[in-house]
């Protein structure tokens, strides 16, 4: 099926740019300040133009390699960490000097799961984030590895760029990588290899396709990438992979030119809260339901009731993220609890009419409410 990116990208005014650590550093050479500033030009180009940009870049713990004295990427966090300390005041200054000449001001957010996983911190991070859009300012946006450890870590910055295209309400995604989109296959490996212009579903021949590889100087593999699209396409907002090694590619992509890989968004866009329960909220629990409350959630889009709750697993209290299992295991949906673990625990299997009884009190009727429940 044919698809007018021209039409499609026609209404971007706000974008996220995911910006690769092998675009601007290697582990040999470190930080590229030359490369840095011919993606700092397009961007500038872009702002001219009236577009909005907001920057999620890589490239903080190479950065600092040399200063430490590492001649390879570390393994330990630790000395991860202490890298990104090192590397990410060295990122920033050459991102402030390169749109300095160019008449731009930037700022340095950096950011952990937690800013996001916590409503009230995911707003605040938002206003922030929109503030300095206000001011014509350029926000350029890291994982903050020195105090990020494995239970607060986004993972990578392609599911960072994500997260980000959700927590400002862009319009478009673009990650700049060394690859110029998805390919049938590995095309460092099968000069055949077909770029594919278009992914109109992300679906698991897709995610088949996507190698899990990553390259000496990043952690995200194609595959990272292709998961981000597809978590950003439920969103209702479009994703293209693109080499960030072509010259003009960010003008190329919104001029609707067959660059990359355009990832279509899905059908309808899901509220910013229902996006933020489904892909950013951390999961805290898992509730076992049987089939009729699956179908009463998924099919005829119902509250979860107590009396659907076959089992409860993990510690949460009210107001937390947990998943809803279907009888075979499979996650069929997310959502905000009312009660405590221990207090689903209770009644779970109980009609509505016997929680005061049970509990002593009965603050709701559901488990978790439709208007906190997303349909996975």
């Amino acid at each position: 099926m044919d698809v007018n990116r021209t039409n499609l990208l026609r209404a971007v005014k706000r974008l996220v740019v995911k910006i690769g650590s092998s675009l601007i550093a290697s582990r040999d050479h470190g930080l590229d300040p030359h490369r840095l500033e011919t993606l700092a030009q397009e961007m500038a180009d872009l702002k001219r133009q009236g577009y909005e940009v907001v920057i999620v870049s890589s490239g903080a713990i190479l950065s600092g390699l040399d200063k430490l004295g590492l001649t390879q990427r570390p393994k330990s966090l630790p000395v991860k960490q202490a890298a990104a300390a090192v590397g990410q005041s060295r990122l920033i200054w050459a991102y402030e000097k390169a749109f300095e000449a160019r008449g731009l001001k930037v700022a340095q957010v950096l950011l952990t799961q937690e800013d996001l996983a916590d409503r009230k911190r995911f707003l605040n991070s938002r206003n922030t984030l929109t503030t300095l859009l206000e001011y014509d300012v350029i926000p350029v946006i890291n994982e903050n590895d020195t105090v990020a450890v494995e239970e607060i870590r986004f993972g990578d910055n392609d599911n960072l760029a994500g997260l980000v295209t959700h927590l400002i309400d862009a319009q478009l995604l673009v990650i700049l990588s060394d690859v110029e989109g998805l390919y049938t296959d590995d095309p460092r490996h099968h000069p055949d290899a077909q770029l594919l212009p278009v992914v109109h579903q992300v679906n698991s021949e897709t995610v088949r396709l996507a190698k899990d590889t990553t390259t000496r100087e990043g952690t995200g593999g194609m595959r990272s990438k292709v998961q981000t699209a597809r978590d950003v396409a439920a969103y209702g907002v479009p994703t293209v992979i693109a080499s960030g090694r072509r010259h003009g590619v960010l003008t190329e992509i919104l001029k609707g030119n067959p660059v990359g890989t355009l990832f279509m968004p899905a059908g309808g866009r899901r509220t910013s809260r229902k996006h933020w329960i489904a892909f950013t909220s951390r999961t805290k629990g898992r509730l076992s339901l049987d089939s009729g409350a699956v179908e009463a959630l998924t099919a005829k889009g119902k509250s979860l009731l107590p009396s659907g709750v076959v089992r409860v697993e993990g510690r949460f209290e009210a107001g937390d993220a947990v998943s809803c299992l279907d009888p075979q295991g499979q996650e069929v949906a997310k959502g905000l609890v009312n009660y405590s673990s221990d207090d689903v625990d209770k009644i779970k299997g109980s009609k509505t009419a016997e929680i005061d009884k049970i509990l002593g009190r009965k603050d709701y009727d559901e488990v978790i409410h439709r208007d906190n429940l997303v349909i996975l």
